[in-house]
């Protein structure tokens, strides 16, 4: 009797500490973009990545379109604790709190996804990484959102003068609203959760982002102009808070670090496949797309936007090592 109650006892303890670190960690990842959107074609490959590898010890419960609040949200919970994960615009909203992440944003450094892909998993992007941590941040890796174009309900796009004053939805950054300015435009920002509405109530008449996010976000239902001109190719920071990252095994942190860079390599090849059938369906719903627009006048209208930055207090050294990596990537 009395060995069968030991036994029992200890069958029970074993499925309890079993249990306990079955369940032991457990990833909230949110970010703002729809189900279609390159954040979730990442997430999603992080997700499964991370439950095959680990067995089903760690869990990952994604959060989209912007159910924990906007980018800016996002980040603040990263930084609270109150969110694990996170994916948002490295130029965009973390630019507001690690400001050299403006370097990227810099038009027309970066020409092709190759030679983003370079610059950015490379030492240039190691260093900026080291900015990011500085700030409080951990970044896993650099996924991709694509080169951001024109749209806008108004008119044709083929150089600057036909921008002039178009109000243009930017992110919340003064190098994205010094662009726009130079351009001739009207800089406003508005969130990226509410910008549908307010292309639809011509609140701005138009934005620019990547193909994936006009076709995902279905901008182009209330834009009929886009001109692929490609300013810049913007990235996503994949951010975790360090003191709960620091806190796991450290067999736990690297099984999630190599998740997120494999489900980065996932995501970007995804979205080079998906990028021309999504144009097609564009023009084929009506909207008029400019594949040649004059980039030369573009590029000479921004040029003054490195010099900006540094003004703003961006080290000229890190403007310098964009060129000189951007140069060598080519």
């Amino acid at each position: 009797m009395k060995k069968s109650i030991i036994i029992t006892v200890a069958i029970a303890v074993t499925m309890l500490v079993s249990t306990t670190a079955f369940a032991a960690t457990e990833i909230k990842f949110a970010h703002v973009g729809s189900l279609e959107h390159q954040y979730n074609v990442g997430a999603e490959a992080f997700k499964k990545l991370v439950e095959e590898r680990s067995n089903g010890s760690i869990k990952v419960t994604i959060f989209p379109q912007s159910q924990l609040g906007n980018e800016r949200d996002a980040i603040e919970g990263i930084r609270m604790g109150t969110i694990n994960m996170t994916t948002v615009a490295a130029a965009g909203a973390l630019a507001s709190f690690v400001p050299e992440m403006s370097v990227i944003a810099i038009p027309y450094v970066l020409e092709t996804r190759q030679q983003a892909y370079k610059v950015l998993d490379g030492p240039f992007g190691k260093k900026l990484n080291g900015l990011i941590e500085k700030k409080g941040f951990k970044n896993l890796a650099f996924w991709e959102i694509g080169f951001r174009n024109f749209t806008n309900s108004v008119r044709p796009i083929k150089s600057p003068a036909d921008m002039k004053g178009l109000k243009i939805r930017v992110q919340e950054s003064k190098s994205w609203m010094e662009m726009i300015k130079k351009l001739g435009a009207v800089p406003t920002p508005v969130s990226f959760g509410e910008l549908y509405s307010a292309l639809q109530q011509k609140v701005v008449d138009g934005q620019e982002n990547p193909t994936a996010s006009i076709y995902s976000m279905k901008f182009y239902e209330v834009q009929k102009y886009m001109t692929l001109d490609g300013h810049t190719y913007e990235a996503s920071v994949v951010i975790v808070n360090p003191k709960w990252f620091n806190s796991l095994p450290e067999a736990d942190q690297r099984l999630i670090t190599k998740a997120a860079i494999d489900a980065g390599n996932i995501q970007r090849d995804t979205l080079a496949k998906l990028d021309t059938t999504r144009l097609a369906e564009m023009k084929k719903a009506g909207v008029n797309i400019e594949e040649n627009p004059d980039r030369k006048a573009f590029r000479e209208a921004t040029k003054d936007i490195a010099a900006l930055l540094e003004r703003e207090g961006i080290p000229k050294e890190l403007i310098n090592g964009f060129a000189d990596a951007a140069g060598k990537a080519k």
